[in-house]
C-alpha cells in the first residue's frame, strides 16, 4: 500500500478557495463531482480568471465557493456575505470586489484560455509586479488546467513546511514514515483506491499560486514555492524540462466512490 486518504476536497469555482467534502465523495470520469464546475470569465480579454496570474487575480484567493448537490454554488466574501452564483447582480458584486469585469460561468468559452505569469518571476519581482504572462489552453470542454485530479501527500507537504491550503489538491494522501516527494515514483503507474482506478499522468508543476495569500489563514509566503524549487526541480514527464513540482496529476479511468481512509494501492 502507498498510502492512505486523508482528506477529500473540491473547488467549485476555479481559483477561488474550495470545501472538504467529508467522508466519501463520488469520483466522475472528469474528477470529483462539483470541482471546478464553474470559472470567472474576464469580459474584457475573454480570459478564464486564474491566481496564475496574481497581479491581477490573487484577491480570487479571499472568496470560498461551495457546491449544492444540484451544482448551483454559493460564495462567501471576506466579511461573511454570501451570494448565490444564480443572484441577479452576482457579475457586478465581483467585478466590484476584483476591480476588474468579470461574469460567472458554468460553460468555458470555445478555446477557453487563462494567463500564467512565471513562477520564477514571481519569486524575483513578487506578486504585484507586472511580469510577463502567457496564454495557455484549458482541458477541452473543461475548467481544469491539464488534469482533473490532483493529488499530493503528507511527505510533500512536510518536506516544503506548507499549508496543504496553499497546493489546492483534490486528494491528500497519508503516507507516514516515508521523506521527500514519493508521489514523484508513481508517474504513469496505476492506482487503485476505494471503488476507483486512476492514473498518475503527470507531477504537478507548481505555479505562483502557493506563495499567495489564502483567505484568512495563510499570508503571502514565497518560501511555499522556494523550497519546491530548490529541492524538488523535477520533469512534470518525460521529456519536458525540470521545473518546481509538488503533488501529482491523474485522470479517472474507473469512476467510483471514494472514503476518507481508503488506501491507495497499485492496480
Amino acid at each position: 500500500m502507498l498510502g492512505t486518504v486523508t482528506l477529500l476536497r473540491r473547488y467549485p469555482v476555479k481559483s477561488m478557495l474550495g470545501e472538504d467534502i467529508g467522508r466519501c465523495a463520488e469520483l466522475t470520469e472528469v474528477g470529483l463531482a462539483g470541482d471546478r464546475g464553474h470559472a470567472l470569465i474576464h469580459t474584457a480579454t475573454g480570459a478564464v480568471v486564474s491566481a496564475k496570474n496574481p497581479r491581477l487575480w490573487r484577491s480570487m484567493l479571499a472568496l470560498q465557493a461551495s457546491a449544492a448537490p444540484g451544482g448551483d454554488v454559493t460564495i462567501t466574501f471576506p466579511d461573511g456575505g454570501t451570494a448565490a452564483g444564480t443572484d441577479p447582480g452576482i457579475d457586478e458584486r465581483l467585478s466590484a470586489f476584483l476591480g476588474h469585469p468579470v461574469r460567472l460561468a458554468a460553460t468555458p468559452p470555445p478555446g477557453a484560455q487563462m494567463e500564467h505569469a512565471s513562477p520564477d518571476d514571481v519569486i524575483r519581482y513578487g506578486v504585484t509586479a507586472t511580469v510577463p504572462t502567457q496564454l495557455r489552453p484549458l482541458g477541452a470542454g473543461t475548467f481544469f488546467n491539464y488534469a482533473a485530479l490532483h493529488l499530493i501527500t503528507t511527505s510533500t507537504l512536510a518536506s516544503i513546511g506548507a499549508d496543504l491550503i496553499r497546493y489546492r489538491p483534490n486528494i491528500v494522501i497519508s503516507t507516514p514514515g516515508l521523506a521527500g516527494y514519493p508521489e514523484n515514483d508513481w508517474l504513469g503507474r496505476d492506482l487503485a483506491i476505494g471503488e476507483t482506478v486512476i492514473k498518475v499522468i503527470a507531477r504537478t508543476p507548481r505555479c505562483a499560486v502557493p506563495t499567495l495569500a489564502h483567505g484568512m489563514t495563510a499570508g503571502v509566503d514565497k518560501s511555499a514555492l522556494r523550497v519546491v524549487a530548490e529541492h524538488n526541480r523535477v520533469p512534470a514527464f518525460d521529456g519536458r524540462a525540470a521545473e518546481p513540482c509538488a503533488g501529482v496529476y491523474a485522470q479517472v479511468l474507473r469512476p467510483g466512490w471514494i472514503r476518507v481512509s481508503d488506501g491507495v494501492r497499485p492496480a
